[in-house]
């Protein structure tokens, strides 16, 4: 498919997700379209896999989706190719993750100046996505309530980068619609496995104003891996008292705010030594680490393995 017919392509699906198609028109003149594929199994799943690389940073607002009645959006987002000039909160903040959402949820989708984007976005029917789950769909009943306004996201792990590059990488396949369909419900299964060691708690109904800003809070972690920030700071940002902060952080993100902050520092952590080739000293240091043996165990606990003997495997 050459880009022109990419571009009509993804002209005509966003019209059918919710994004008015006067303003598809002027974002696509920001977007070089690399590749669009549409995977049509309506009504229980719909896949899309694009890749693009916007001209000029620019957003959208998305608005609710109808074309499956009741349904979820994943939306796993594996972004590469970052420019060396991005800085590391820059860095963090692109690194991949999934989030899903519930299809009513007005969103806003931003793209970066000159990143290119890889993107595998799922939209499937409540129903047909309990079924497949089976027996175990309890366990997650608070996404299967349907007017419930959720945001849900996840780091994304090995298993499931795994898949999502061997999906968006490829460029034929026999009987394509099966093979994306047993792709997709892959990704399905190693998102709902991972979403499974999230602590069991109740889950709130989230305003827009509130989605923000967790967001904001998320945002000013991700900028403070180097120097700590208060928490004071968090709680005015939010504009929520500590403890609803607190919770609706961990209901969103899957992380307390201080696990989540130390989860980020050893993916930076591990990122120096992989990318800017420093040593576990360096890293350590850099990082604000006056005590190595506490960077040391820090790591082992995220990696599995010593710092030192994790590096002399790169």
């Amino acid at each position: 498919m050459n880009a022109t017919d990419s571009k009509q392509q993804m002209l005509y699906w966003a019209g059918q997700m919710g994004i008015p198609v006067s303003a598809s028109e002027a974002d696509l003149k920001l977007l070089q379209v690399n590749e669009v594929k549409i995977i049509d199994l309506l009504p229980e799943m719909l896949i899309m896999i694009r890749s693009v690389t916007a001209r000029e940073t620019f957003s959208y607002k998305r608005k609710s989706i109808d074309i499956i009645k009741n349904g979820l959006l994943v939306s796993f987002q594996n972004i590469f190719n970052v420019p060396g000039k991005v800085l590391p909160y820059e860095r963090l903040l692109l690194q991949p993750h999934v989030r899903i959402t519930p299809l009513h949820l007005d969103s806003e989708v931003i793209f970066p100046r000159g990143i290119n984007i890889r993107q595998v976005t799922i939209l499937i029917e409540l129903e047909y996505l309990k079924k497949f789950i089976g027996r175990d769909h309890s366990k997650f009943d608070y996404l299967f309530i349907e007017d419930k306004t959720l945001f849900i996201e996840e780091f994304m792990s090995p298993e499931v980068a795994t898949v999502v590059n061997e999906v968006a990488n490829l460029s034929a396949v026999i009987l394509s619609d099966a093979y994306y369909k047993l792709k997709a419900l892959e990704l399905l299964y190693n998102l709902f496995k991972n979403l499974l060691s999230r602590k069991d708690m109740v889950h709130q109904n989230l305003s827009n104003y509130e989605i923000d800003a967790l967001y904001k809070v998320r945002d000013k972690i991700v900028s403070s891996l180097y120097q700590p920030f208060e928490q004071s700071q968090l709680i005015k940002m939010s504009g929520m008292n500590a403890l609803k902060l607190r919770k609706l952080f961990t209901q969103v993100f899957g992380k307390g705010i201080y696990e989540y902050y130390q989860h980020l520092r050893m993916q930076e952590a591990a990122r120096l030594m992989r990318q800017e080739h420093l040593s576990v000293s360096e890293a350590g240091y850099q990082l604000g680490f006056s005590n190595l043996s506490y960077f040391g165990r820090l790591f082992e606990k995220h990696f599995g393995t010593k710092p030192k003997k994790w590096s002399a495997q790169l």
